[in-house]
Protein backbone atom coordinates (compact mmCIF):
# COMPACT_ATOMS: atom_id res chain seq x y z
CA UNK A 1 0.00 0.00 0.00
CA UNK A 2 1.24 3.48 -1.25
CA UNK A 3 1.97 6.01 1.96
CA UNK A 4 0.32 9.52 1.00
CA UNK A 5 1.77 12.39 3.03
CA UNK A 6 -1.22 14.67 4.37
CA UNK A 7 -1.09 17.83 2.11
CA UNK A 8 -2.16 21.20 3.73
CA UNK A 9 -5.35 22.90 2.50
CA UNK A 10 -6.66 26.25 2.68
CA UNK A 11 -9.64 28.53 2.01
CA UNK A 12 -8.97 31.80 0.22
CA UNK A 13 -9.55 33.93 3.38
CA UNK A 14 -7.14 31.85 5.48
CA UNK A 15 -4.62 31.72 2.20
CA UNK A 16 -4.31 35.81 2.51
CA UNK A 17 -3.63 35.70 6.28
CA UNK A 18 -1.45 32.94 5.78
CA UNK A 19 0.76 34.59 3.35
CA UNK A 20 0.57 37.30 5.03
CA UNK A 21 1.97 35.60 8.20
CA UNK A 22 4.95 34.01 5.75
CA UNK A 23 5.83 37.31 4.55
CA UNK A 24 6.52 38.79 7.45
CA UNK A 25 7.94 36.13 9.06
CA UNK A 26 10.87 35.56 6.23
CA UNK A 27 11.50 39.36 6.22
CA UNK A 28 12.03 39.68 10.05
CA UNK A 29 13.89 36.61 9.90
CA UNK A 30 16.17 37.89 7.67
CA UNK A 31 16.41 41.23 9.58
CA UNK A 32 17.52 39.40 12.86
CA UNK A 33 19.62 37.02 11.29
CA UNK A 34 21.50 39.88 9.76
CA UNK A 35 21.30 41.73 12.97
CA UNK A 36 22.66 38.73 15.13
CA UNK A 37 25.60 38.32 12.35
CA UNK A 38 26.33 42.32 13.10
CA UNK A 39 26.40 41.47 16.68
CA UNK A 40 28.95 38.73 16.06
CA UNK A 41 30.87 40.33 13.95
CA UNK A 42 31.22 43.20 17.03
CA UNK A 43 32.14 40.36 19.83
CA UNK A 44 34.97 38.99 17.70
CA UNK A 45 36.05 42.91 16.93
CA UNK A 46 35.84 43.27 20.59
CA UNK A 47 37.60 40.16 21.41
CA UNK A 48 35.15 39.21 24.01
CA UNK A 49 35.99 35.76 25.88
CA UNK A 50 33.23 33.35 25.50
CA UNK A 51 30.64 33.62 27.49
CA UNK A 52 29.29 31.48 30.54
CA UNK A 53 27.03 28.68 28.59
CA UNK A 54 24.65 29.33 31.71
CA UNK A 55 24.12 32.35 31.05
CA UNK A 56 23.00 31.62 27.41
CA UNK A 57 20.41 28.72 29.10
CA UNK A 58 19.14 31.06 31.64
CA UNK A 59 18.39 33.61 28.40
CA UNK A 60 16.93 30.79 26.39
CA UNK A 61 14.73 30.22 28.86
CA UNK A 62 13.78 32.81 30.19
CA UNK A 63 12.97 34.60 26.39
CA UNK A 64 10.12 32.32 26.42
CA UNK A 65 8.24 33.70 28.89
CA UNK A 66 8.84 37.63 28.34
CA UNK A 67 8.32 36.95 24.52
CA UNK A 68 4.75 35.33 25.42
CA UNK A 69 4.00 38.36 27.64
CA UNK A 70 5.00 40.79 24.64
CA UNK A 71 4.65 38.56 21.37
CA UNK A 72 1.04 40.94 20.17
CA UNK A 73 2.58 44.13 20.71
CA UNK A 74 5.78 46.23 19.14
CA UNK A 75 7.44 45.27 22.66
CA UNK A 76 7.58 42.10 21.19
CA UNK A 77 10.09 43.15 18.20
CA UNK A 78 12.27 44.84 20.69
CA UNK A 79 12.34 41.69 22.88
CA UNK A 80 12.78 39.69 19.54
CA UNK A 81 15.98 41.96 18.36
CA UNK A 82 17.86 42.12 21.59
CA UNK A 83 17.00 38.10 22.13
CA UNK A 84 18.57 37.40 18.75
CA UNK A 85 21.75 40.55 18.89
CA UNK A 86 22.52 38.96 22.54
CA UNK A 87 22.68 35.08 20.43
CA UNK A 88 24.92 36.74 17.91
CA UNK A 89 26.93 38.22 20.42
CA UNK A 90 27.44 34.92 22.47
CA UNK A 91 28.13 33.03 19.08
CA UNK A 92 30.75 35.13 17.55
CA UNK A 93 33.86 34.46 20.35
CA UNK A 94 32.63 30.58 19.38
CA UNK A 95 32.62 30.90 15.64
CA UNK A 96 36.19 32.99 16.39
CA UNK A 97 37.65 29.92 18.20
CA UNK A 98 36.98 27.41 15.48
CA UNK A 99 37.91 29.70 12.87
CA UNK A 100 41.17 29.66 14.48
CA UNK A 101 41.52 26.07 15.22
CA UNK A 102 40.07 24.92 12.00
CA UNK A 103 40.19 27.90 9.59
CA UNK A 104 37.38 30.15 8.28
CA UNK A 105 36.67 27.69 5.78
CA UNK A 106 34.88 25.82 8.16
CA UNK A 107 32.73 28.54 8.87
CA UNK A 108 31.35 29.16 5.40
CA UNK A 109 30.98 25.15 5.32
CA UNK A 110 28.49 25.44 7.97
CA UNK A 111 26.79 28.71 7.15
CA UNK A 112 26.20 27.17 3.53
CA UNK A 113 25.31 23.29 5.18
CA UNK A 114 22.49 25.65 7.57
CA UNK A 115 21.32 27.68 4.34
CA UNK A 116 21.05 24.64 2.34
CA UNK A 117 18.98 22.66 5.16
CA UNK A 118 16.84 25.42 5.71
CA UNK A 119 15.92 26.68 2.27
CA UNK A 120 15.26 22.95 1.34
CA UNK A 121 13.58 21.75 3.78
CA UNK A 122 11.11 25.07 4.11
CA UNK A 123 10.92 25.21 0.34
CA UNK A 124 9.78 21.64 0.06
CA UNK A 125 7.04 22.48 2.24
CA UNK A 126 6.28 26.07 0.55
CA UNK A 127 6.09 24.27 -3.04
CA UNK A 128 4.95 20.59 -2.24
CA UNK A 129 2.11 22.06 0.69
CA UNK A 130 2.70 18.52 2.44
CA UNK A 131 1.70 18.50 6.14
CA UNK A 132 4.91 17.84 8.50
CA UNK A 133 2.78 19.01 11.56
CA UNK A 134 2.32 15.00 12.65
CA UNK A 135 5.67 14.97 13.48
CA UNK A 136 5.24 17.42 16.76
CA UNK A 137 5.02 14.48 19.35
CA UNK A 138 8.21 13.05 18.36
CA UNK A 139 10.07 16.32 17.81
CA UNK A 140 9.36 17.03 21.42
CA UNK A 141 9.62 14.12 23.24
CA UNK A 142 13.35 14.41 21.18
CA UNK A 143 14.05 17.93 21.71
CA UNK A 144 13.26 17.45 25.45
CA UNK A 145 15.10 14.31 25.66
CA UNK A 146 18.38 15.77 24.03
CA UNK A 147 18.21 19.55 25.88
CA UNK A 148 18.23 17.24 29.28
CA UNK A 149 20.94 15.02 28.05
CA UNK A 150 23.37 18.09 26.49
CA UNK A 151 22.42 20.26 29.97
CA UNK A 152 23.86 17.10 32.00
CA UNK A 153 27.02 16.74 29.89
CA UNK A 154 27.04 20.34 30.47
CA UNK A 155 27.63 20.08 34.00
CA UNK A 156 29.30 17.09 34.15
CA UNK A 157 31.95 18.72 31.71
CA UNK A 158 32.27 21.98 33.20
CA UNK A 159 32.15 21.04 37.10
CA UNK A 160 33.54 17.76 36.91
CA UNK A 161 35.36 17.87 34.21
CA UNK A 162 33.78 15.02 32.01
CA UNK A 163 34.09 15.31 28.36
CA UNK A 164 32.72 12.33 25.85
CA UNK A 165 33.66 13.17 22.32
CA UNK A 166 31.35 10.21 20.89
CA UNK A 167 28.39 11.57 22.93
CA UNK A 168 29.10 15.32 22.23
CA UNK A 169 29.08 14.53 18.57
CA UNK A 170 25.80 12.35 19.04
CA UNK A 171 23.80 15.19 21.00
CA UNK A 172 25.22 17.68 17.76
CA UNK A 173 23.59 14.93 15.42
CA UNK A 174 20.55 14.95 17.58
CA UNK A 175 19.90 18.44 17.49
CA UNK A 176 20.94 18.88 13.44
CA UNK A 177 18.08 16.06 12.81
CA UNK A 178 15.54 17.96 15.28
CA UNK A 179 16.36 21.00 13.96
CA UNK A 180 16.11 20.01 10.16
CA UNK A 181 12.46 18.20 11.98
CA UNK A 182 11.72 22.02 13.58
CA UNK A 183 11.88 23.29 9.96
CA UNK A 184 9.25 21.14 8.41
CA UNK A 185 6.65 21.45 11.04
CA UNK A 186 7.19 25.00 11.94
CA UNK A 187 6.45 26.22 8.35
CA UNK A 188 3.84 23.11 7.96
CA UNK A 189 2.29 25.01 11.43
CA UNK A 190 1.77 28.65 9.72
CA UNK A 191 0.86 26.76 6.19
CA UNK A 192 -2.04 25.06 8.28
CA UNK A 193 -3.06 28.76 9.62
CA UNK A 194 -1.79 27.19 13.37
CA UNK A 195 0.58 29.80 14.05
CA UNK A 196 -0.61 33.43 13.23
CA UNK A 197 1.99 35.02 15.38
CA UNK A 198 4.70 36.38 13.04
CA UNK A 199 6.73 37.39 16.05
CA UNK A 200 6.61 34.02 17.72
CA UNK A 201 7.07 31.91 14.05
CA UNK A 202 10.25 34.05 13.37
CA UNK A 203 11.50 33.21 17.08
CA UNK A 204 10.92 29.57 16.66
CA UNK A 205 12.22 29.61 13.03
CA UNK A 206 15.69 31.69 13.76
CA UNK A 207 16.24 28.87 16.96
CA UNK A 208 16.25 26.46 14.21
CA UNK A 209 18.28 27.92 12.09
CA UNK A 210 20.86 28.83 14.66
CA UNK A 211 21.11 25.62 16.60
CA UNK A 212 21.39 24.01 13.47
CA UNK A 213 24.41 25.84 12.47
CA UNK A 214 26.05 25.37 15.59
CA UNK A 215 26.10 22.06 15.71
CA UNK A 216 26.63 21.75 12.24
CA UNK A 217 29.57 23.78 13.03
CA UNK A 218 30.53 21.43 15.74
CA UNK A 219 30.15 18.32 13.73
CA UNK A 220 32.15 20.01 10.54
CA UNK A 221 35.13 20.76 12.88
CA UNK A 222 34.86 17.10 14.25
CA UNK A 223 35.27 15.72 10.92
CA UNK A 224 37.34 18.14 9.23
CA UNK A 225 41.02 15.70 10.12
CA UNK A 226 42.57 18.80 11.54
CA UNK A 227 42.29 18.62 14.95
Amino acid sequence: MQHQSPVIERTRGSSIEINKVLKNTYLLLSATLLFSAAMAGVAVAMNVAPISPFIYLAVIFGISFVLAKTANSAMGLVVTFAFTGFLGFYAGPIVGLYAQAFGSGIVVQALAGTGLIFFALSGYVLTTKKDFTFMRGFLFVGLMVGVVAAIGYLIASYFFGIHISGLSLGLSALFVLLMSGFILYDTSSIMRGEQTNYIIATVSMYMNIYVLFMNLLHLLSAFSGDD
